[in-house]
């Protein structure tokens, strides 16, 4: 009997998986793609790759700030859905779209006005000044080019994610593969300047991650539309952007600190890496490499904690609270189970992954140590995203802002500003102790999971 608390039958599984695999394969195939186009352009030299690293560091936040929007909405969405009002599904979707639109503007214009100042935040550390400036060039040009596809990204974002609160996870899972292999046959081409076409180098990945961000927008939002007895949710979902006062109030109320969660979380990871860079020139290079393979692991313990925010989710909404508690606490022990194999895995490419790049033999050694200490965080990151997830699921956006953002900016962020400026502690061990506060967080997040702050009902009420 105890057993049954950790674990599910066959079904739970199957259900679970249902879920967590489409996300899981849209997200390791993008990832995977992502690296490849990370390789590419390193095979190029590791001046372009560190300005388009850079680049990629920037728009982070912005993508991070787009999905803040479309996740708080997305928790009335999963709820609506669970509950069987798509009219109120409608409403969710339509306030994602306009959230997006204010951030798109707005990102745009910060990228546009203050993009290389924000670059030259992290080319402060030992390095040559030709290299530094050419960084700076290749990364700035990048980034211009890439602004182009932030519309789409918006758009897709938003109908992928109603798309998979209501539990369609095939659709933007199909559109995310075809996107990426537009995206690697275009990098391919322009990289390398392939086939007659001319050699892009960094640009030519810019404009190849455009073309297949336009291409997933018009696969998800094509299907959504052609499929109205799969997803009646989005019949006449433009014949207005009108949007019940009270539910718009009570979507902005909850999403608010989450925008402002994922926007701050992700400010907090780039100022983490600021510091790192600080150390010296290489630390930018080496972290890229670390940080896209782990991306490619990651997807497992990123794709179970959205599994956990819809299943829980539309079990909160259908007012069956205990069995979303049990729910919750077995998907929990099942994403560590899958991550210690995903974190096992990753270590074991460490030795081998960066010497795929064109790089310098110190750089290369620097990035298999971060790979092995993220190798080894993975189960406690793995726990402090179920617990985000399972705190988002029941509408605790205010917690689950202390919970994430405020610790990356209070703690997390603060402590690598301390050890970077003040001590001379080696860039391995300042590694290892940022990275490691994860365990204090996970301890936090253990403590309110278990005190069921987290389980509520937020649609109740007639909209």
């Amino acid at each position: 009997m105890r057993a049954n608390r950790y674990f599910g039958d066959r079904r739970f599984y199957r259900t679970a998986l249902s879920v967590a695999l489409p996300i899981m394969i849209q997200n390791g195939i993008t990832n995977f793609v992502a690296m490849l186009d990370n390789i590419m352009v390193g095979r190029v030299g590791t001046v372009q790759m560190t300005g388009v690293s850079i680049a990629n560091t920037l728009l982070f936040v912005f993508n991070l700030a787009v999905f803040g929007a479309v996740s708080g909405a997305g928790i009335f969405g999963a709820q609506f859905y669970g509950k069987g009002d798509m009219e109120g599904v409608r409403h969710a979707f339509r306030f994602k779209i306009l959230e997006c639109a204010a951030i798109l503007a707005l990102g745009v214009g910060v990228f546009l006005g203050f993009g290389r100042p924000l670059m030259e935040l992290y080319l402060r550390g030992e390095g040559e000044a030709t290299d530094i400036t050419e960084s700076i060039r290749c990364g700035q040009s990048y980034l211009h080019i890439m602004l182009l596809g932030l519309p789409a990204f918006a758009v897709a974002a938003c109908y992928a994610g109603t798309l998979r609160e209501a539990g369609q996870t095939v659709p933007p899972m199909t559109a995310g593969l075809v996107a990426v292999g537009v995206n690697f046959v275009c990098n391919w081409l322009l990289i390398f300047g392939k086939l007659g076409l001319p050699r892009l180098d960094a640009d030519g990945a810019a404009i190849a991650t455009v073309i297949s961000r336009y291409v997933e927008a018009a696969i998800v939002v094509g299907w959504a539309h052609r499929s109205p007895q799969k997803a009646p949710y989005f019949r006449g979902i433009w014949h207005s952007l009108r949007i019940p006062g009270h539910l718009a109030g009570e979507i902005a109320r909850r999403g608010a600190p989450l925008i402002l969660n994922e926007t701050l979380w992700a400010l907090g990871q780039a100022l983490l890496l600021q510091s790192y860079s600080l150390r010296s020139y290489d630390v930018v290079s080496a972290t890229n490499i670390a940080f896209t393979l782990g991306n490619v692991f990651n997807v497992c313990f990123i794709a179970m904690g959205a599994s956990i925010g819809i299943l829980v989710g539309q079990l909160l909404g259908a007012g069956k609270t205990e069995e979303a508690r049990d729910s919750d606490r077995k998907l929990i022990v099942f994403s560590e189970l899958l991550c210690l194999v995903f974190g096992g895995a990753m270590a074991a490419v460490s030795g081998a992954f960066p010497h795929i790049y064109n790089t310098e033999p110190e750089i290369r050694a620097l990035a298999t140590r971060f790979i092995l200490i993220s190798a080894v965080l993975m189960p406690v990151k793995t726990y402090t995203n179920a617990a985000y997830f399972t705190l988002r699921s029941g509408g605790k956006t205010l917690v689950t802002f202390l919970f994430d953002s405020v610790f990356s900016c209070v703690v997390v962020a603060p402590v690598a500003f301390v050890l970077s400026r003040f001590t001379t502690l080696p860039i391995v061990w300042l590694f290892f102790c940022c990275e490691g506060l994860e365990l204090i967080k996970a301890l936090i997040g253990f403590g309110m999971i278990r005190s069921g702050i987290w389980i509520q009902n937020i649609v109740k009420e007639e909209y």
